[in-house]
């Protein structure tokens, strides 16, 4: 099966003209010198600790990845597309020698090159399926796309072709969006589990704030099976007023917590109870029996990401999130 690499070219596209006219790719990370004198990964990991010891250990690791790959994966005969933002198509090439490392050629700060024959005839983003331009829209530098080589190797060969189902594309844009959406969530999930108890109790403060409740947060310490109060009121005298339990640990909450919930003072408040391990069905049957709200810790990070912007500055820093937009 033949192989075919994405590689960009460079932070703006503004290597596209010089690998047209000198005939290469190149990828950049000067300062980890040539790729080859390295015996093993390890060995670059090394390096690259010592070099961008600034940068999160996370990202040197990709990037040593990135240059491994570029350096010894590619072989001659492979293919290399790489994107032009500018016309929004895509330049699709033939690997015609293997890995060498150059300052003197092309941009010094890109001296890993590759010797490519580039294509007269580029490929319209436009006309490619749905899930190959999500594919291909990954941030890495360089990685395969070779499930998408014969989409792209036939739009070479027909470059007036026109997208086969537009319907289907769509179907398929909307799952991708969903996907997105999801992995976010559980991403948020995996933060939030990693708080401690006292963060925890701040974050469900956070957010009664964020649906207009003024708050009492517990103090550390005993705290009588109430670790925060939310009123209308900032004197707690007007009703709805809720009083809730936060248990952040792996284990179910069971029914006899509900119990102490319920009769915690104010004992005619309403009842929210939080439990990161979820409930025990017995659990469920007193909180349904009471009309105990239940929440988990799936839906408390659906409900911190739908108020998160009317969340207090303060409470918004133990969870810093960034907004993310898909089409609709």
């Amino acid at each position: 099966m033949k192989r075919w690499w994405m590689v960009r070219a460079g932070d703006n596209n503004e290597l596209v003209p010089v690998w047209e006219e000198q005939g290469i790719a190149s990828i950049g990370w000067p300062q980890l010198e040539d790729p080859k004198q390295f015996q093993s990964k390890s060995e670059m990991i090394d390096m690259a600790d010592e070099v961008y010891e600034e940068s999160k250990p996370r990202s040197r690791s990709s990037w040593v990845n990135q240059v491994w790959r570029f350096s010894r994966d590619i072989k001659k005969g492979d293919k290399v597309i790489t994107y032009y933002k500018e016309t929004r198509e895509y330049m699709v090439g033939t690997v015609r020698g293997e890995h060498y490392f150059d300052k003197s050629i092309g941009d010094s700060n890109y001296p890993n090159h590759i010797d490519v024959d580039w294509e007269e005839v580029t490929v319209e983003r436009d006309l490619l399926s749905q899930a190959a331009k999500n594919s291909l829209g990954s941030v890495l530098t360089v990685f395969r796309v070779d499930e998408w080589g014969k989409e792209i190797e036939r739009l070479v060969e027909s470059p007036f072709l026109e997208p086969e189902d537009i319907n289907e594309d769509e179907e398929e844009e909307s799952e991708i969006i969903q996907d997105l959406v999801n992995k976010a969530l559980v991403m948020v999930q995996d933060k939030v589990d990693k708080f401690d108890p006292w963060q925890m109790q701040e974050l469900v403060g956070g957010l009664l704030q964020a649906m207009d409740y003024n708050v009492q947060v517990s103090p550390k310490g005993p705290d009588g099976g109430v670790d925060v109060l939310a009123y209308k009121d900032a004197f707690g005298f007007e009703k709805p007023i809720i009083k809730v339990q936060v248990k952040h640990r792996k284990s179910s909450a069971g029914a006899p917590e509900i119990q102490q919930l319920l009769g915690a003072n104010p004992i005619d408040a309403n009842c929210l109870f939080v439990s990161t391990g979820g409930f025990t069905s017995q659990a469920e049957v007193v909180a349904k029996h009471n009309s105990v709200r239940l929440v988990d810790l799936e839906e408390l990070v659906d409900l911190v990401v739908k108020w998160y912007e009317n969340m207090p500055t303060d409470k918004r820093a133990i969870l810093p999130l960034k907004k993310m937009y898909v089409p609709e």
